[in-house]
Parts: structure tokens; sequence; C-alpha cells
């Protein structure tokens, strides 16, 4: 009883130190002598580190929705894409994620403390381990958002800022020799409540440390392919690796305002679906609608090859999605199944997951109708009004500028386009951090690569889909889409085999929405310029990717982004550009119909503090990331201009 009173009353020091968390890198170097048993113990600073990587509201609406989100073609949102971002978001990120690297090594330095002067667990050299591991995942956020900085504090002293490349190189070091140097074989229930993730069942977090350095060692595919290759096939050659759902790297959130909040629970925050999540979804899998929605709804359910209606005045936006201009009055023939129970339909009040935020404004379904704009009528020279039903349809506005042609519409409201369902953004789902189908998907493409890999590419890919199609519930329906050539909008199919590439176009039926007149309509797949010179829509890695992006949605918009700053996959169309857009100059200056990786958001840039308070710092980082602290420099790893 005294030590859970010890163990409580020391709770209330870990709280301390996060609460002073968000600090600049310089405070990653507390002495770790003077941070002894009597204030704090190793596993309560990892529990803290953990924890603060769930990231509270304040973090995750910035971070996770406003940036991750938008960069990742997760949601609709013009910030990363169009090149804007704000320093205050950033400068807040940047001392969050310090506080939690600091708290990471505070860990590994107290309990070595501990077990030099005697005062050990069974389990205290496993704690070290388990947290070199995390600090591996905390240094490579950071990489992947900022580019160059610290691999460790020393002792009172600032922290160097290094390469990517050698951040990278420590990293995977790191994830080899501590998940090695980890004994299963030590119980450590008693302190089971203090790790969120795994319990500290120290062979899951063997299986995430091998997991997560295939990851990183896959990021190196293009920069550094031998050395991905040597990383990778060492990770995976025991075969111990995350590769069920029991395994996955998942933390349950709670509601309040703490670190374990959901990252998608800001009720202003609308979490629309992205043209990019609708046009890879749809005819993906050749499921048909009337196999996935109730029968009151298969009215609203369209006919193979109907784009909807047309309303090029109004919704042709200077881009490159290929449905733009118009508008699905209705649902798709068919669709990925996941689509549906990721992202409810507008006005589906029935739909027990249908999120109704904000809970403070009028009900959704009264802004379900809408007017798109206003056309000059010839017949009597007046202006008429041109409405539409936006109730069971699936649309998703573009982001960017739309300038005149969409300046009237008035369809930019929480009622008329797709949106997270519920259990994302209530507080009571479960974070994932690492999923078995990106195992299974980065096995996949290592095999498709020729290296040495447990799995083949096929086993892999249909593993990763079926893994996904567990989670999302819709199993009932795995046969059928893994058997599917259908394509989606972007020509990509689902049967591993099927690798024809799909017609340059597609008669397409729709409905002229001024005139009410039938049309056919030449269907272009788009041309994704930045993979294989845009001829390729059907490969391997198209496929990985695709069925990656959709897996991935909505927990792991961070890795999605970095799959698309390395590979340039899946299809991405670029922002609208009716009016050029002052911070991407890459499409303010030329044709916005091909793509270029300069168009597409890199990194984040470092915040005004880092410059402001630790210039030299700053100078260091700068150079290390060989280019201008842009938001549209490409690091390291990633495809360059």
């Amino acid at each position: 009883m005294k030590k859970a009173i010890k163990k409580m009353a020391l709770l209330f020091g870990v709280a301390g130190l996060t609460l002073v968390s968000c600090s600049d890198f310089e405070e990653i170097n507390v002495n770790p002598n003077a941070v002894t048993e009597d204030l704090v113990r190793g596993e309560f600073l990892l529990l803290s580190s953990i924890n603060g990587v769930q990231q509270n509201p304040h973090i995750s609406e910035r971070v996770f929705v406003l940036y991750w989100k938008a960069a990742s073609r997760f949601d609709r949102i013009n910030t990363l894409p169009i090149g804007g971002d704000n320093s205050g978001w950033t400068n807040d990120y940047y001392g969050a994620l310090s506080g939690w690297l600091k708290n990471a090594n505070l860990a590994i330095q107290v309990v070595e403390n501990q077990i030099e002067s005697g005062d050990l667990e069974p389990y205290s050299q496993n704690l070290i381990e388990v947290a070199r591991i995390w600090r591996g995942y905390i240094i490579s956020e950071f990489a992947d958002n900022f580019g160059p900085g610290p691999i460790t504090g020393f002792d009172g002293e600032n922290p160097d800022y290094v390469s990517v490349e050698e951040m990278y190189d420590y990293i995977l070091s790191e994830l080899a020799d501590a998940s090695s140097s980890l004994d299963t074989s030590i119980d450590a229930s008693e302190i089971s409540d203090w790790d969120p993730a795994y319990g500290y069942d120290f062979e899951k977090w063997v299986k995430y440390a091998n997991s997560l350095r295939m990851r990183l060692a896959m990021r190196l595919s293009e920069v550094a392919p031998a050395k991905a290759q040597q990383e990778f096939e060492a990770a995976a050659s025991g075969g111990n690796f995350i590769s069920s759902a029991a395994d996955n790297f998942a933390v349950n959130e709670a509601g309040g305002w703490n670190d374990l909040t959901s990252v998608m629970s800001r009720q202003w925050n609308n979490q629309y679906m992205s043209p990019t999540y609708r046009y890879l979804t749809m005819g993906l899998g050749g499921v048909a609608s009337a196999d996935q929605l109730a029968a009151e709804l298969h009215g609203y359910i369209k006919g193979a090859n109907d784009l909807g209606v047309r309303f090029e005045d109004h919704l042709g936006v200077n881009g490159s999605d290929p449905t733009q201009g118009f508008w699905l009055d209705g649902v798709p023939n068919t669709i990925d199944p996941r689509a549906y129970v990721t992202f409810a339909l507008p006005g589906d009040e029935g739909n027990p997951d249908f999120n109704r935020y904000p809970t403070w404004a009028p009900p959704v379904e009264t802004e379900i109708s809408f007017t798109i704009g206003e056309q000059d009528s010839e017949e009597n020279g007046e202006d008429d009004d041109i409405e539409a039903d936006a109730a069971f349809s699936f649309n998703a506005f573009p982001i960017g500028d739309g300038g005149t042609v969409t300046g009237g519409i008035v369809a930019r409201t929480s009622g008329v386009s797709p949106r997270l369902v519920d259990q994302y953004r209530n507080d009571q789902g479960t974070r994932v951090m690492f999923g078995s189908w990106e195992t299974h998907f980065l096995l996949a493409e290592a095999h498709v690569r020729g290296w040495n890999v447990p799995l083949d590419s096929k086993t892999a890919y249909e593993q990763g889909i079926a893994d996904s199609f567990e989670y999302f519930g819709v199993s009932n329906h795995l046969s059928a889409y893994l058997a599917s050539e259908d394509y989606n909008g972007a020509g990509t199919s689902v049967r591993w085999e099927h690798t024809t590439e799909p017609p340059a176009s597609v008669a397409m039926d729709f409905v002229d929405g001024y005139t009410g007149l039938a049309g056919v309509h030449t269907y272009e797949y788009p041309s994704n310029t930045i993979y294989e010179g845009g001829a390729i829509k059907n490969d391997w890695l198209n496929k990985i990717m695709t069925q990656k992006f959709i897996a991935q949605t909505p927990y792991l918009p961070l890795e999605v982004w970095s799959d698309h700053r390395r590979l340039g996959l899946p299809f991405f169309e670029n922002p609208a550009a009716e009016n050029p857009l002052p911070n991407n100059p890459g499409l303010s200056s030329g044709p916005v119909n091909g793509n270029t990786i300069s168009i597409f958001p890199q990194r984040l840039r470092y915040p005004p503090r880092v410059l402001n308070d630790t210039p030299a710092t700053y100078e260091q980082a700068v150079q290390l990331l060989g280019g201008a602290d842009e938001i549209f420099t490409p690091l390291w790893w990633a495809q360059q201009d």
C-alpha cells in the first residue's frame, strides 16, 4: 500500500514536468542528477511522453488537423497545400515536441541513475530500451516535420542539430539495438497501467520497434536504397513485427481537455471528406452501393458511369480533379466499402455514427439545400437561382482558390459534403499510431522492390487490405473486392494481378445543370506526372499506395504525407488556382493541370523562437536542410525537384 501511495504521489511530479514541457530544446538538458526518485521515476516520465504525443486539443487542432490532415489530403483545408502556415501553431508544436523528447530522455537518464545506485526493479533495464524505442519515434516525428534537428541532449549544453540523414542513421541504430536488448521474459505487470499502448508487454514493444524500423527504412527507399534495403530486411527477417490487430500500437482516447482527448474532437472543425479520398474510393473494388446502404437509400444510387450534373460555370475550377465541374446528385454506383463507414453522407440522420457537430449550431439537416450560384437566363434576361440538394450525395469541394467561378457558392456549409463519422470525434475511440495493415503494405512494397522479406508481395498486399477491412468492419465484402478489376477515379484497380492500364478516356453520362439536357462527357484519367512521368496509373506501387491511403484514414495522416513526399503516390489533385496562390508560387506561375513536386508541401518551417533564441542553431539547421526554410523545400529523403 505504501508503494502504491508513493506512486500516486509521484504522478503529481510527472504532471508538474508535463506542465513545463512546452519549452525550447535547450531545456531538454535538465541535469539528470537533480531528478531523483524523490521527484519522479522513469516509468512516469515515459508515460508523460507517450501521452503527450497523443496531442492535447490545442496541439492536435493545429498540427494533426490543420497541418497533417491538410497535407495528406485527409481533409480539404487551405493551409499547407496552398503554402499557408501559422508561426504560433508551429511554435506551440515545436515546444510540445521538445517536451515529449525531454521526458523520454529523462526517463532513460533517471533509470540509468537508479540502476547505478542499486535502486532497480527487474524491469528497469527494459524500461530504458522501451524509452529508446519511443524516443526514436519522437525524433522521427521531428525530422519528418521540420528536417534537421537534435538527436539527444547533453548535460548542461544546448544540443547540436544534425542532418536528417544522421537523424535517421541514429534512429535506425537505436531501434535495432533496443529491440534486441529487450528481455521479453520479464514480467512488468506491476507497472502495466503506466503504458497506455502495450501495458509493458515487452514482446509487443519488440514488434513495434521492428515495424517502426521497417517504416523508417522504407522512407529512405529513393535516396539511399541500399541502406533502406539493409535496414528493412534486418527488421523483417525474424517475422517479429506488428502483424495483427492485437499488436497495433494504439492508445485509448478520453474526454475532457487532456493529452488523451480525441485528436479530431474540436466541434468547429468540420472534418470534410477531401476530393482526393472521393476519387480514390469511387468505383474502387466494384462493390455496389446497393450492397452497402440501407434499402431506403437505394433511390439515391446513380447508374454506372454517371457523373451527375454539370455546372461548369460555377464548379469548373482550374485544377486537376478529374471530376471538376460536376455535382453528383446521389451516391456512386460502386465504391470502396470503407468510404461509407468513414464519412457519413449528408442528411443521413438515421446513421447512428452520423456526427452532428457543432452541437450548439442549428441541426445539420437544415443546411442540406443550397444555392450553387446564379446563371443568366437567356430567355428572360433575369438571374435564376440554381439549387441542388446535397442530401445523400457524395461530393467534395476543392482546396485552393476558386475565384469568381465559385465565389457565389454558398454550399460550403457543414451539411453538403460527407464528414468524418462520430466514432473518431467523440473521445471514445482508440488512436492508432501503427496498424498491422501498414506492416503488410510495407512488406508488399519491399517485395516489389526485390528485397528479401518473409511474405511475397501479393500475400502481403491482400493481408494489408484484409486487416484494414477488419478494422473498419467490412470484411464481408473482402472476397469480391480483392477480385475486382474496376478502376477508381485515378485509374487504379484492386486485383493484384490486374496491371492493365486504364484507357486514356471513358464516356461518362451527365445532365447539364443549366438546360437539363443529357450529355456524354469524355472523362480523362488524371496524369500524375511526378510518378513515372504520369504514364503509369495501375502498377503495383499505385495499388499499394492507394490502399495505404484509404487504410490510414483518419488516424495516420503524417505517414500518408510522408509517402506522398517520397513517391508522389497516390495521385493528389492540384489546388484550384483561379486566382494566383501567393504562397504557392509553383501554382501561381505556371499551368495547374500538370503536377510538380514544387507545388506540394514538404515540411514545416522552424518557428521564429529558434531564430530569435538560438540564432546559431537556426543557421546550423538551415544549412543542414540544404535549402530555404520554406514549406516547399524537400527533406533529404523526399523526392527532389
